[in-house]
C-alpha cells in the first residue's frame, strides 16, 4: 500500500514548521503539512540534478516501462487516491474518481511518448555546397524541470507535468499548491514503487511564492512548468531569463449557441450545467459566459435554469453530490461581491447568488455587462452568465472581448458559420457541438492572451521539455 508517511516526516525534521492543511468541507484539520525552507528545495534539486545522470542514459523503453507500472499502481489504489483529492480539495468523489481515471490515462499516453520521441531526416544537399552529407536530428533531455501546480486538479494537472518531464528523460521537483499536496505525495510513491530512480521525483510543500522563486533563480533548473494566475505567470516569465517556460494561466470560457439548435437546447443545458458547475466551477476551462441567440435564449435559459435547480449540493464523499464547499472562506466571500456587483450594475439573478453552507448556490445571471467581474474576470466558481445576441458576428465580438484566450465552445449546424467563427475567435481551443469545458489529455492545450504561454497534451508538453540536436554524417570525406 501506498504510504507519504516516511517522506513526509523526512521533510518535517528538517523544516522545523508546519502549517495545518484543511478540508475545505468539514473545515477541519486533516494534516500537518512541513513548511519546507529554501535549502530544502536546493537540496531537492541538487538531488534531481543527480538523478538526471542516471536518468538520462534509460532507454525510451525503460522510461516508458516505468509509466505503464505508474499508470497499473494508480489505477490499483484509485481509491486511495480519490479519497485524497475529496480529502484535501473538497472535490465530490465521483468527480475526483473521474481525475483518477484521467491520471491513469496521462500516464499511458506519455508512456507512448516516451517510445515515439523522434527527430526527422534533413536533405542537406538541398544546399548548393550540402551534397556528399546525410544529416538528421535527435532529442535530449533538458535537465531539471521545476513544477508548480495548483489546487482545483491535484493528481492530473501534476501528472500533465510529471508524466512528460519522465517520458523524455527529464527529473522534476514539483511544488504542489499548499492547500492540496497530499495528491502528489501519494504520485511520488507510486513512482518510487514503478522502479523510479530515487531524487528523479521530488515533491517540496510550503509556501508557493518564496519557494517558487527559488526554483526560478536555480542555475540548474532547465525550466519552469507553473499553472495558476496570469498576475503570477508574468513574474515567472519576466524573471526566469532563458530557462525554458510554460505557463497555464487563467480563462473565463466562451459558449455560442445559435438559433439553429431549437429542437436540441434541453440536451444543450445539460451539457451548459456539467461545463458551468462541475467541480464548483473551480475549473479553468469552466464554461463561464454563455450567449445564446435570441431567437431562442429565453427556451434555453428555462431548460439551464431547470437542470441546474436539480443540482445536489452535500458531502463530498458521497455519489449523489453534485457541489460542495469552495476551497476556501476567501474564496466564497469574492464570488458574493461579485455577484452584488453585477446585479448592481443591472443584471438579473435567475438562479442561486447565496451562501451555502461552506460554498455558494450554483448561480446563473443574465443581462451582465460585459465589464462585470463575472464576465471579464475568471470567477473560478459556480457562476455562469447567460446573454441574448442578435447574431454569430455579435456573439463572436463578445467572445473575443475578453483578455483571455484558452477554450470556446459553439453549438451550430452551420457548418459555414462553424467554421468562419472557429477560425476568427482568438483562443488556443475550439470545440463544435461541444461546451469549451473540455479536454482530452493528449491533445494540444494552450492559450493565448494572459491564458497562457506554450502548450501542454502529452506530445506537446514532452517537445517543450527537450533540446533538439542536428547530427550531419560527411560520407564524402
Amino acid at each position: 500500500m501506498l504510504n507519504y508517511s516516511t517522506y513526509l516526516n523526512e521533510l518535517r525534521d528538517e523544516a522545523g514548521e508546519n502549517y495545518p492543511l484543511i478540508n475545505p468541507h468539514t473545515r477541519e484539520e486533516i494534516e500537518e503539512i512541513p513548511e519546507c525552507t529554501n535549502e530544502q528545495m536546493e537540496t531537492a534539486i541538487a538531488k534531481s540534478l543527480a538523478a538526471f545522470e542516471k536518468l538520462k542514459t534509460w532507454s525510451s523503453a525503460e522510461r516508458s516501462e516505468v509509466l505503464e507500472r505508474t499508470a497499473r499502481i494508480v489505477e490499483e489504489n484509485s481509491e486511495r487516491f480519490a479519497k485524497a483529492i475529496v480529502n484535501e480539495a473538497g472535490k465530490p468523489v465521483r468527480f475526483a474518481k473521474g481525475e483518477v481515471a484521467r491520471t491513469v490515462e496521462t500516464l499511458k499516453f506519455s508512456a507512448i511518448e516516451a517510445r515515439k520521441l523522434e527527430g526527422e531526416s534533413i536533405r542537406l544537399d538541398a544546399a548548393n555546397n550540402g551534397g556528399g552529407r546525410d544529416a538528421y536530428t535527435i532529442y535530449e533531455p533538458i535537465g531539471v524541470i521545476g513544477a508548480i501546480t495548483p489546487f482545483n486538479f491535484p493528481l492530473n494537472l501534476v501528472i500533465h507535468k510529471v508524466g512528460p518531464a519522465i517520458a523524455a528523460g527529464n527529473t522534476i521537483v514539483v511544488k504542489p499548491a499548499e492547500k492540496t499536496p497530499l495528491s502528489s505525495l501519494l504520485l511520488r510513491e507510486a513512482f518510487l514503487e514503478a522502479g523510479l530512480p530515487e531524487g528523479a521525483f521530488q515533491v517540496i510543500t510550503g509556501e508557493g511564492p518564496r519557494l517558487g522563486k527559488v526554483l526560478i533563480d536555480h542555475e540548474e533548473v532547465a525550466k519552469i512548468t507553473f499553472t495558476g494566475s496570469p498576475e503570477v505567470g508574468k513574474l515567472i516569465k519576466s524573471q526566469s531569463g532563458l530557462k525554458k517556460v510554460t505557463l497555464e494561466l487563467g480563462n473565463n470560457s466562451a459558449l455560442y449557441i445559435d438559433e439553429s439548435q431549437h429542437e436540441r437546447l434541453d440536451d444543450i443545458a445539460q451539457k451548459a450545467v456539467v461545463g458551468a458547475f462541475s467541480y464548483n466551477g473551480q475549473v479553468c476551462i469552466s464554461t463561464q459566459r454563455i450567449y445564446v441567440h435570441e431567437a431562442v435564449a429565453e427556451e434555453f435559459t428555462r431548460h439551464f435554469i431547470e437542470a441546474t435547480s436539480q443540482l445536489k449540493y452535500g458531502d463530498p464523499l458521497e455519489e449523489s453530490t453534485d457541489l460542495s464547499a469552495l476551497i476556501d472562506e476567501k474564496s466564497q466571500k469574492r464570488l458574493l461581491e461579485w455577484i452584488v456587483e453585477a446585479s448592481h450594475n443591472g443584471a438579473e439573478i435567475v438562479h442561486g447568488g447565496k451562501a451555502c453552507q461552506n460554498g455558494i448556490e450554483p448561480t446563473i445571471l443574465k443581462s451582465v455587462q460585459a465589464s462585470d467581474k463575472v464576465s471579464c474576470q475568471e470567477v473560478f466558481g459556480p457562476v455562469v452568465i447567460v446573454n441574448a445576441v442578435k447574431s454569430g458576428q455579435e456573439a463572436l465580438a463578445e467572445m473575443n472581448n475578453s483578455n483571455y484566450g484558452l477554450n470556446a465552445g459553439i453549438f451550430t449546424t452551420d457548418l459555414s458559420q462553424a467554421l468562419q467563427m472557429s477560425h476568427q475567435l482568438d483562443v488556443g481551443q475550439v470545440l463544435v457541438n461541444d461546451i469549451p469545458t473540455l479536454r482530452f489529455d493528449h491533445m494540444p492545450y494552450g492559450g493565448r492572451k494572459d491564458s497562457g504561454y506554450g502548450y501542454e497534451g502529452v506530445k506537446y508538453a514532452v517537445r517543450e521539455m527537450v533540446k533538439r540536436k542536428m547530427i550531419s554524417l560527411n560520407y564524402s570525406f
